[in-house]
């Protein structure tokens, strides 16, 4: 059986103030949670994961749930980018692209460490994506003027991100 937001307010209070879903009654596998305790705890990722009748679920979309009867319809991206964040006004749905715009560093994978910032040789080249398709924004001597450029498209070109 799917968890509604009937059933699910059954077990937890969400409060869209502080982000915390609250233990208002145990489900029949937990014996060991407390009426009044907050719920769950982080993952490895800084996500929030809460267990709800042998089912592990991510506070955000409970808080989602919670708020609007419905299971997101997407991913939902956690506005200033911190997982474990999950205020209601810091929470939207949005799909994968979207969220990927919401970056404040680089991948683990760029070489220089510069969020939009690859080095070819002597130069630096900043790239953003727009539908899935880069948009050039030239070669720069520095990098620092790279990730000027990179920054200056990305506030134009991603809407609602928060760089």
């Amino acid at each position: 059986m799917s968890l509604t937001q009937k059933r699910l307010k059954e077990f937890l209070h969400y409060d869209p103030e502080t982000g915390a879903l609250i233990w208002i009654a145990r489900t029949s596998s937990q014996s060991r949670i407390c009426v009044g305790d907050v719920a769950g705890c982080e993952n490895g990722d800084g996500y929030v994961v809460i267990r709800i009748c042998g089912v592990l679920y991510l506070a955000h979309r409970l808080a989602w749930l919670y708020m609007t009867g419905a299971w997101p319809e997407f991913e939902i991206d956690h506005e200033d980018t911190d997982p474990s964040n999950n205020r209601w006004k810091n929470l939207r749905d949005g799909n994968g692209s979207f969220n990927l715009q919401n970056q404040r560093k680089a991948h683990s994978n760029n070489k220089i460490g510069i969020l939009g910032v690859r080095k070819k040789g002597n130069i630096f080249e900043p790239r953003i994506m727009v539908n899935k398709k880069p948009v050039y924004l030239g070669i720069f001597d520095t990098s620092e003027l790279a990730s000027a450029s990179y920054l200056d498209a990305k506030r134009k070109l991603h809407p609602g991100c928060t760089i």
